[in-house]
């Protein structure tokens, strides 16, 4: 796979990073739009609330006494040392009647003029000479008199600057840490879906064992890895079990197909009569019927393992249970074996009848098979202590050793290494498949008989139907 800068712009990852980038700077930009506005703005209009309030006050005073009750008025004002404002009162023609400064700023003369904006020395605690902002009104009284109220707007201009200041400072540092995070974050999430792809590819190559990795953080790419792991175990489980298949087909079917083939040249060798091809057309439909027999089972496994759910209904479980014991009671009678049931009444499961049948059989067909003459299988339908439905075959049999027990439910795995006795390796496999349909599940126990013949106890669970 290429990789690169290049690339890397390329994945969505970065493209979601990009997109996320954008969007914090816009966030950012209308959070210190609105700190700007709230503060800047707020100090501006509270110096300009108070300096209307302020020339509200002088205008009242010049209406109320003329020139002589506003002069007093300014002289009063003057005299507080905690004023925030100067005044200065003087004529058109430049003539200072009274007030702070040594004569009206520029421009403040001219007509129409309302609002200024001017500097003024002044001394600071330590002597020394500072410039001071100032934020005036303009009132004329009359044709020939000019009012000017400053305001001293210097701590608010200070105020000002530096929220200026960090705005201006804010944003760009906002928006490079927002893109430097989303790339970091594009970044990691690029690398761990990389490593998803370098997996998937190795599979791909033919390495069925390579497996995704897992941080333990527990995040969504861990989850994914967990599951795509356990997609690959299933996958390698699969192609083992192929491999294996065929070689067990050949072996299962090669014996069959030799006698057939076998059995047809020497009748063929010598004429036939009646009686002979007679008895070799039975022989041959016999062995035709096993062959028959093997390939149903690995169709309907088959199907199973690719999900197959068939007929789900709600079913009486004890009276297909009745059906079976009274099928295989014979059949254990003519193999000399004592055959007992125990089957509980009014057991419901949700399931297929066919496919609980087949089950079932197969459980009930491995007993009559594996136990030897004189021994004993007991067939038991009951609730189980979970509520649950359980299907128990016992044997007085070999057995199977715990260590092998899981082998033995895999497809055409037979413990009779000679494969002398008949049988596909499928019997057990379907019964696991069909207990993984229906949501139960198939256990293989010690029936706890002698140590010579310890028995099997072959348990299918089912979930009672509610």
């Amino acid at each position: 796979m290429r990789s690169g800068l290049f690339t890397f712009l390329r994945t969505t990852t970065f493209k979601l990073a990009l997109l996320y980038t954008v969007l914090f700077a816009v966030f950012s930009a209308t959070l210190l739009a609105y700190l700007y506005y709230s503060t800047v703005g707020s100090i501006r209009r509270e110096t300009a609330a108070r300096l209307d309030t302020e020339i509200g006050a002088l205008h009242e005073a010049y209406r109320a006494g003329g020139l002589e009750r506003l002069n007093q008025s300014l002289v009063e004002r003057a005299s507080d040392p905690r004023r925030p404002f100067i005044y200065q009162l003087e004529t058109t023609n430049g003539t200072k009647i009274n007030g702070d400064l040594s004569r009206m700023p520029d421009g403040v003369l001219e007509p129409g003029v309302t609002s200024v904006f001017f500097t003024l020395e002044a001394r600071a605690p330590d002597a020394s000479v500072i410039e001071v902002q100032l934020e005036g009104r303009v009132i004329r009284f009359g044709p020939d008199l000019v009012l000017l109220v400053g305001y001293n707007r210097d701590e608010g201009s200070k105020i000002v600057r530096r929220i200026t200041m960090a705005v201006y400072t804010a944003a760009p540092i906002g928006l490079v840490l927002s893109l430097i995070g989303g790339i970091v974050i594009s970044g990691y999430a690029a690398r761990r879906a990389d490593s998803l792809t370098r997996t998937a590819e190795a599979v791909m190559s033919g390495d069925l064992s390579r497996r995704a990795p897992v941080l333990g953080s527990g995040d969504e790419f861990d989850r994914l890895g967990e599951r795509m792991n356990a997609m690959l175990e299933r996958i390698e489980t699969l192609m083992l079990s192929a491999r294996h298949t065929g070689d067990a087909i050949a072996h299962d079917l090669r014996s069959p197909l030799t006698r057939l083939r076998n059995r047809l040249v020497t009748a063929l060798a010598e004429p036939l009569s009646a009686e002979t091809a007679e008895e070799t057309l039975g022989e041959t439909l016999e062995e035709l019927d096993h062959v028959l027999k093997t390939f149903n089972a690995i169709l309907r496994l088959s199907r199973l393992e690719a999900g197959e759910r068939g007929k789900m209904v709600r079913l009486d479980i004890s009276s297909i249970a009745r059906e079976l014991a009274d099928l295989y009671e014979p059949a254990c009678e003519a193999a000399g074996l004592e055959f007992t049931c125990r089957i509980s009444n009014n057991l419901h499961v949700l399931g297929d009848r066919e496919m609980l049948a087949q089950a079932t059989s197969n459980l009930l067909d491995n007993a009559v098979k594996y136990t030897p003459s004189g021994g004993a299988i007991s067939f038991e339908v009951r609730r189980g202590r979970d509520g649950n439905v359980t299907l128990s075959v016992i044997d007085s049999g070999p057995g199977i050793p715990e260590e092998l027990r899981g082998k033995a439910i895999k497809r055409f795995v037979r413990l009779d290494a000679s494969r002398s006795a008949p049988g596909s390796g499928l019997g057990l496999s379907l019964v696991e498949a069909v207990a993984d349909v229906h949501g139960g599940e198939l256990d293989l126990l010690d029936a706890k008989g002698p140590p010579e013949r310890p028995g099997l106890k072959a348990v299918l669970r089912l979930p009672r139907a509610k």
